[in-house]
């Protein structure tokens, strides 16, 4: 069984957790894609373009998760709508619907502007302190919490398709379909 810790840590670095090799282990051999895809089939809705696509989880060409949108912003990637569920089952009672901030929560559509993988997962593993004369805000540490590491990269790429105005508010209408992969990496990270 893998330790919350040693799990904050592999989010850390900036893996990509619903990989099949995540959940193999990190000494595992990544598996050769299950989907081999001409560039064409990356084209995306929205200013940042999937590099490659690995088991149904986009990233860019610096390995950081990221959205694949079709259909005028109608369908998306199943990691996108994953994060949308994960999303408003553990970050929506502080940051707000959509990721727009609420009155004691910073708007994450504005904060992951420029923002990469791997400082979004130190954030969140390990939570953040900002306290000026005026203001007390506090996020708190996420990395034992496997709500929210086992889907971590699933959030990212959520909260990036809405920060760069690539997808609208509210539920995606139609998704991709759940891959084995996510479903191994799921099972074997809730363990």
């Amino acid at each position: 069984m893998r330790s919350a810790i040693g799990v904050a840590a592999l989010f850390a670095v900036g893996l990509l957790g619903g990989g099949a090799a995540w959940a193999a282990g990190a000494d595992a051999p990544a598996p050769a894609s299950s989907q081999a895809s001409a560039s064409t089939d990356l084209k995306s809705e929205g200013p940042t373009q999937p590099a490659k696509v690995q088991d149904g989880q986009y990233s860019d060409k610096n390995g950081d998760p990221t959205y694949h949108i079709a259909d005028g912003g109608k369908k998306v990637d199943w990691y996108t709508m994953s994060g949308y569920l994960r999303y408003n089952a553990n970050c929506i009672v502080c940051h707000g619907p959509d990721g727009m901030g609420s009155t004691y929560a910073p708007s994450l559509v504005d904060a992951l502007k420029g923002m990469d993988y791997a400082h979004f997962a130190g954030i969140v593993v390990g939570g953040k302190k900002d306290v000026n004369a005026s203001q007390e805000l506090v996020m708190p540490a996420f990395g034992e919490n496997r709500n929210v590491m086992c889907y971590m990269p699933d959030i990212y790429t959520y909260l990036r398709a809405r920060s760069d105005g690539a997808l609208g508010r509210n539920r995606p209408p139609e998704h991709e379909p759940k891959p084995a992969a996510f479903e191994k990496a799921e099972d074997a990270c809730m363990k």
